[in-house]
């Protein structure tokens, strides 16, 4: 009878990860140098890498270091440029996610469905456009890194519709709302910038750590 009970017990838990669970300890800070982030993870090739994710209590929080080279200006509305239409011939490419129609940005983006974003430029500066829909999106695969890793499920695409455009620089802060496109219309040099990702529906990882570091707790 004992075994039988501790296994429906066991059962229980599983079917309800949010009633029962680990206790998470709020009572000691996560510290990450600089030298992690900046010199360490920021350092080896790739754009976003997942610093950190972990369990806060209410949400899991994650922050990641997103490294951008130099672009091409990019056709389309931009500044003083004319509103374009759905630009490009022969077939379109599948979708799966955003809309069928809408006006140009000029920018190619993406659409977190769950993650909400706080962007810190620490180096560099560019033209950042947010806001809008995404034209005939992709959603992320469920096995990409954007999913188990970064933002989640995401829709990735062309940005249309009403947007805003702004220059970002060193020390702006730019908060993205979940569900918000975004993406980058022109990077004069390069960008570097801090990504604050609030998991409210905790659909990454509690425990991660880059395999580069080791944080201090």
């Amino acid at each position: 009878m004992k075994k039988q009970l501790l296994s429906a017990l066991f059962v229980l838990s599983l079917g309800l990860p949010g009633q029962i669970s680990a206790q998470v300890d709020l009572s000691r800070a996560t510290y990450i140098g600089v030298e992690q982030w900046r010199d360490t993870v920021n350092a080896l090739p790739g754009v976003d890498r997942q610093i950190v994710s972990q369990d806060i209590g209410a949400l899991n929080l994650s922050v990641g270091i997103i490294h951008r080279n130099a672009t091409a200006p990019a056709g389309g509305r931009g500044r003083g440029a004319g509103r374009g239409g759905r630009g490009g011939g022969g077939a379109p490419p599948p979708s799966d996610c955003g809309v069928s129609s809408g006006e140009a940005s000029g920018a190619r983006g993406i659409q977190h469905l769950h993650q909400t974003e706080t962007y810190i430029i620490v180096s560099g500066a560019g033209t950042l456009v947010t806001g809008g829909s995404i034209l005939s999106g992709r959603m992320s695969g469920p096995e990409s890194s954007v999913t188990t890793t970064l933002n989640g499920p995401s829709c990735s695409g062309t940005i249309v519709g009403d947007v805003q455009i702004r220059d970002v620089v060193v020390g702006d802060i730019v908060i993205i709302p979940a569900g918000v496109p975004h993406g980058w219309l022109n990077i004069p040099r390069h960008v570097d910038y801090l990504s604050v990702r609030p998991d409210p529906d905790r659909v990454l990882p509690s425990d991660y750590v880059h395999p580069s570091i080791t944080i201090r707790r």
